[in-house]
């Protein structure tokens, strides 16, 4: 749990607060939850996913859907057909997480000029060309 410590806030690595930003841990948690949970009956298939999540590799999809199957947000279903066929949906877990997501994905939508600002900011304080798009980060992969 967090404590006050001399009236100041610390938190331990066993606290929730913690313990809910590791799941943000891999980069493309939040952005996989977000899909299944926009899409047709909070289900996609591989391919599916990796088509709507511009950038992300065939690789890191499958250890970000791997991650949050083993923690319980997504379950992974195979169906009894030939040639196989997989799809993955949030669990009822997976449903609770997601809608705080979308509370943070809708303050984006709502403040893209704020984006936009930190974006600038951080540009100026690494010197970063002005001729690189505000979305592309330099010293990220693209995994």
């Amino acid at each position: 749990m967090p404590a006050w410590v001399d009236g100041k806030l610390f938190f331990y690595a066993d606290s929730p607060p913690r313990r809910l930003m590791d799941l943000f841990s891999l980069k493309w948690s939040s952005m996989v939850l977000h899909a299944l949970y926009h899409w047709p009956g909070q289900r996609a298939r591989t391919g599916e996913l990796q088509r709507s999540l511009q950038g992300i590799s065939k690789k890191m999809l499958f250890q970000t859907l791997k991650e949050l199957e083993q923690r319980g947000l997504i379950a992974r279903h195979v169906y009894d057909v030939v040639p196989p066929k997989v799809d993955y949906r949030l669990t009822p877990l997976g449903q609770t997480f997601a809608a705080p997501i979308e509370q943070m994905y809708q303050w984006g939508l709502e403040n893209q000029a704020a984006l936009d600002a930190m974006d600038a900011n951080l540009r100026a304080a690494t010197d970063v060309p002005s001729d690189v798009p505000p979305s592309h980060d330099l010293s990220a992969s693209e995994d």
